[in-house]
């Protein structure tokens, strides 16, 4: 009997790498947690027109083989006028194991994906210790994590072309300032 050889357009190699990426969450856990509400309950007193402002950021670390830790922290502060009503941070965590994919599509998801993961977590924490401390309800707006890392990597190109611009530019003032002296 003739063994068969598979046919096809080599699709099947391509499909064979994907069935070897791996992403699970491990464990997710709240990470560090706070709100100050330092002019209370004065601030309690007058209308309640805030300015609000939103700080986020991640951090990721490597902790083992295919197992990294992604941090999302997001910063509220609520101001009346000068005066700061609340304060609120939180930072929940991640451990993501991955494994299987490329340098870039790692980054990708570490960057994006699991940031994403990890907001609604955030946005529920935020908002419950807002209203606990006696103000009207925080939902923070939906996030474009894809979009931020997009711009992350577009910013750090830049910083590298203006570091190796500026190199350029130092060597070559050294070759002239050293033909200059001969």
């Amino acid at each position: 009997m003739a063994e068969e050889q598979p046919q096809g357009n080599g699709q099947g190699a391509a499909q064979g790498d994907k069935a070897q990426q791996q992403f699970q969450i491990a464990k997710l856990y709240l990470k560090d947690v706070s709100l100050e509400t330092p002019n209370s309950p004065e601030v309690f007193t007058g209308e309640w027109k805030p300015q609000i402002n939103v700080d986020l950021s991640s951090k990721t670390r490597a902790l083992q083989e295919n197992h990294y830790e992604v941090a999302l922290t997001v910063t509220v502060t609520a101001k009346q006028g000068e005066q700061t009503a609340y304060l609120c941070e939180v930072t929940q965590a991640g451990v993501f194991q991955i494994s299987g994919f490329e340098d870039g599509a790692r980054n990708g998801l570490l960057g994006a994906y699991c940031p994403a993961q990890l907001f609604p977590y955030v946005r529920e924490q935020v908002n419950s210790l807002v209203t606990q401390g006696g103000f009207p309800a925080m939902m923070l707006q939906p996030v474009n994590f894809d979009a931020l890392y997009q711009q992350r990597l577009a910013k750090a190109a830049e910083q590298r072309k203006a570091e190796q611009q500026g190199e350029q530019t130092a060597a070559s003032q050294a070759q002239q300032g050293q033909g200059s002296q001969q």
